[in-house]
């Protein structure tokens, strides 16, 4: 577990070259733990510490967060929990204990987020989650009622990957049989709990199906059994190392389907500039509206503060579940935990990835679940009532 201390108003300065002053207001202590290493640490780089370090760059650029009638400047520290569950744990109870943090942010990632769950229900901290997946929300929730969920369940995704696929195979593009792999946590696990009995009602055949440990480093065994199989389609419900491994070693192999779809980190900006044009027509979990103006501003200004694209599905949720958690402190006026976790249960929110409303604590009513990618850009092709979706077209061709 390791400590970095990061203010974001001393940053900025130090990168103009600006001497930093002292304070003339008092500031508080942000604490956002999360991998830095270990398998999950390239996805955290991308769709969470980014966030933290815009979202704390734009409260201070605010004039500090505000708490009843004071406005406060923050700074975060941050740990990195190794992609490991006792060291996410360890580091809330030391955030908590040792560093009195006023506000703990969510960890990374739906095992993680899992894990953590009842530390943070343990010290009563409001909890709204960006990067976890998980049909178990109403369930949690009632054990852990300050934890809140904004990315959707396994149902959903799966319910609209189906769709996708069938709206292909309406189009002859492709047939019945079907690949399907997952990494074996508790995000992929539940996620291939749901997919197989759903495309199996829905008339589709799996001629293979494997799943692969965490941090897997080769994947050509899972690609060159998928290959051998003939599917007309392939899914993974992937982590981002294996997204991209399984796309490399499908392109070497020369997997030729109608469909092909990978999970966490196809839709990273960083999927399109390693694959170019063979990342056309790859479909993925997640998306956004891409071309609406919300994204666009949000995109743009955090290119502009931290030198990074924001990936096309959770980068804007990550931050959106900042939004909440600082509306819900402004309007209770305090940093009273209890009465911030009842704050957000009853009311909504405007956000950068538009309206938050927590149903039993859950956002399900409202979230992106299939894009793809189209002339250069992941674009949102399902969802559960977000506009913007455009229509799904055929995969990719790598021969």
């Amino acid at each position: 577990m390791k400590r970095r201390t990061f203010g974001a108003l001393a940053a900025a300065a130090l990168a103009a070259g600006v001497a930093v002053p002292a304070l003339a207001q008092e500031t508080l202590t942000i604490g956002a733990v999360a991998p830095k290493t270990g398998p999950l640490a390239g996805g955290a780089a991308v769709t969470y510490w980014p966030n933290v370090q815009l979202w704390a760059h734009d409260v201070n650029a605010r004039g500090g967060l505000q708490v009843g009638d004071a406005q406060y400047m923050v700074e975060v520290i941050e740990y990195d929990d190794q992609t490991n569950p006792g060291e996410t744990i360890k580091a809330v109870q030391r955030l908590v204990s040792q560093d009195e943090a006023d506000i703990v942010l969510p960890p990374y990632s739906t095992g993680l987020n899992l894990a953590a769950a009842p530390i943070y229900n343990r010290f009563g901290l409001p909890m709204v989650t960006a990067t976890a997946t998980t049909d178990q929300a109403d369930q949690l929730s009632q054990q852990f009622p300050n934890v809140f969920f904004t990315l959707g369940g396994a149902q959903a995704i799966v319910e609209s990957t189906v769709v996708a696929m069938d709206a292909l195979r309406d189009e002859g593009v492709i047939g019945n049989k079907l690949a399907m792999v997952n990494v074996a946590d508790a995000f992929g696990i539940e996620l291939m709990n749901q997919a197989g009995p759903a495309f199996e009602a829905a008339g589709y055949d799996i001629v293979y199906e494997t799943s692969y440990p965490l941090g897997t480093q080769d994947l050509s065994p899972v690609m060159k059994g998928a290959k051998a199989a003939g599917p007309d389609a392939f899914i993974a419900w992937s982590y981002p190392p294996d997204t991209f491994a399984l796309t490399e070693q499908a392109i070497v192999e020369g997997l030729e389907v109608g469909a092909f779809f990978t999970a966490v980190g196809t839709a990273f900006p960083a999927y399109q500039a390693r694959f170019g044009d063979d990342a056309e027509g790859v479909l993925g979990i997640g998306g956004v509206h891409a071309d609406g103006e919300a994204f666009q501003e949000y995109a743009a200004r955090h290119e502009e503060v931290t030198g990074a694209k924001p990936d096309y599905w959770a980068s804007a949720m990550v931050y959106s579940s900042f939004q909440v958690l600082e509306e819900a402190i402004r309007e209770v006026g305090s940093l009273d935990n209890p009465a911030i976790i009842e704050f957000i249960k009853g009311h909504a929110f405007d956000t950068v990835i538009g309206v938050l409303d927590f149903n039993e604590n859950n956002n399900n009513t409202a979230f992106w679940t299939v894009g793809q990618w189209q002339d250069g850009v992941f674009k949102g092709v399902a969802s559960t009532g977000r506009e913007g979706a455009v229509p799904v077209l055929a995969g990719p061709d790598w021969n």
